[in-house]
């Protein structure tokens, strides 16, 4: 499989992040290695880079690309194992650790992966493909009312309710097996007129489900404080969303780390002494540049949040 992926905030993300030759650095998010090349670029022979990626097709294709390059060692492990596996390896603290939380391209274009609404394909979804939970199984056994709030929460699709209860129908029929049985359940829901006017009336549903497979949200909000405990002082965290949900967990996640006071309202004085753990370095998140969007579309939602250990 050619994994031709085009790296988003490339650049900004590698700059903000390296500022040791000789550091030690993590890509949780190897995909196509966009972001791990960059960096390698900025090291010395003695720095290290550790990359992390779930899907072993990523892992190979890094392997083809690294050779033999003693500074990097890949891990085929979820990055929700930063702390645990940066431990095995002896390698903590590190100076610098990058998220870039989109799917990457080869994923979401290899049709038999499930992941594209473009091409019929079994419904998987399976970022790793050992994990047990599949789209298959939550199109044709989740509840009418846990479909919609799913689609709803996670896609943010304004026709949650009836695209659930379209599914729910066409399962009744017999079970849906394939991407292009879901998308049909979703078209038939959506009226022609949006389905004319906006982008491919799946896209949302898609994405909601692949969320909820990969439990995307929860291993973000799992890793977040892990990731800034295997940092050394001054070593700097970087994270790039492509969703409002994503982001929000991670602004939130980055608010806490500054120390805010927690005693209640009505002390007249602060007693619980905060200390702050970081710093954000993003007063606002770093967006993509017109020529980039106009470059790649599949960048004009993200968003790019650093913040430096204390």
């Amino acid at each position: 499989m050619d994994f031709h992926h085009i790296t988003v905030l490339l650049n900004e993300t590698v700059d903000a992040v390296v500022t040791n030759p000789t550091g030690k650095y993590v890509d949780c998010t190897l995909g196509g290695a966009g972001h791990s090349k960059r960096v390698l670029t900025k090291l010395k022979a003695t720095g290290k880079l550790i990359c992390f990626d779930q899907d072993a097709l990523a892992i190979g294709h890094a392997k083809e690309i690294f050779g033999e390059d003693e500074r990097v060692t890949l891990v085929n492990r979820n990055f929700e194992a930063l702390e645990e596996t940066l431990k095995e390896l002896e390698l903590l603290p590190v100076h610098g650790i990058l998220f870039d939380l989109g799917v990457s391209s080869p994923q979401l274009d290899e049709a038999e992966r499930g992941f594209s609404y473009m091409q019929d394909a079994p419904l998987d979804m399976r970022m790793d493909p050992s994990s047990a939970l599949t789209a298959q199984e939550i199109v044709n056994t989740w509840t009418e009312e846990n479909l919609a709030q799913l689609i709803w929460d996670y896609g943010e699709e304004k026709w949650s309710k009836r695209i659930a209860q379209f599914i729910v129908q066409k399962r009744n029929e017999g079970p849906l097996q394939t991407t292009g049985d879901l998308v049909q359940a979703i078209k038939a829901a959506v009226p022609a007129a949006v389905r004319r006017s906006g982008p491919h009336p799946a896209k949302r549903t898609f994405q909601a489900i692949r969320i909820a497979v990969n439990d995307e949200l929860g291993v973000l909000d799992r890793v977040l404080d892990q990731a800034l405990r295997c940092l050394d002082t001054g070593g700097r965290i970087a994270v790039i969303t492509f969703h409002s949900l994503e982001d929000r967990i991670v602004k939130n996640r980055m608010k806490s780390w500054l120390g805010p006071c927690t005693c209640p309202p009505e002390l007249p004085i602060c007693r619980c002494n905060p200390k702050a753990l970081a710093k954000i370095l993003t007063r606002k998140p770093i967006l993509p540049s017109e020529e980039e969007v106009e470059q790649n579309p599949r960048s004009r939602s993200a968003k790019l949040r650093v913040a430096e250990k204390l």
